[in-house]
């Protein structure tokens, strides 16, 4: 049918949900802030075009990682408050955090190597 044309980018392989979205402030504690699992933490909207770039970059990086590192997505408009909370003054925010807390952050587009780095870091490899 016409779905398998489009189905490859939604494959098993990415679909072992290294990727989530929060849903609310208590998923997000509870998910984020009280995992033992680095995260990384993509504070995005539906009306920003560098978003929609980073954001499938970023998630097939974090699906390289096997599981070491989770992705956390969060729609600022849906979040206002998570996105006040860690004070996210523009988007793409991403967040890097260990053990619920912020270790390292960046703001804007990455190229695959510097996200890849940047993952690296998070993970101590």
């Amino acid at each position: 049918g016409p779905t398998a044309a489009h189905g490859r980018a939604f494959g098993t392989s990415a679909r072992c949900r290294s990727t989530f979205n929060v849903q609310d402030g208590s998923d997000f504690q509870d998910r984020v802030v009280n995992n033992p699992k680095p995260i990384v933490v993509d504070f995005h909207a539906q009306w920003c075009g560098p978003c929609k770039i980073l954001g499938p970059r970023l998630e097939k990086m974090v699906a390289k990682q096997e599981g070491k590192v989770l992705m956390a997505k969060v729609d600022i408009d849906d979040h206002t408050d998570l996105a006040i909370e860690y004070e996210v003054s523009a988007v793409p925010t991403v967040l890097a955090m260990k053990n619920g807390d912020v270790v390292d952050k960046f703001v804007g587009l990455k190229d695959e190597d510097q996200l890849e780095a940047f993952l690296k870091k998070l993970i101590g490899a």
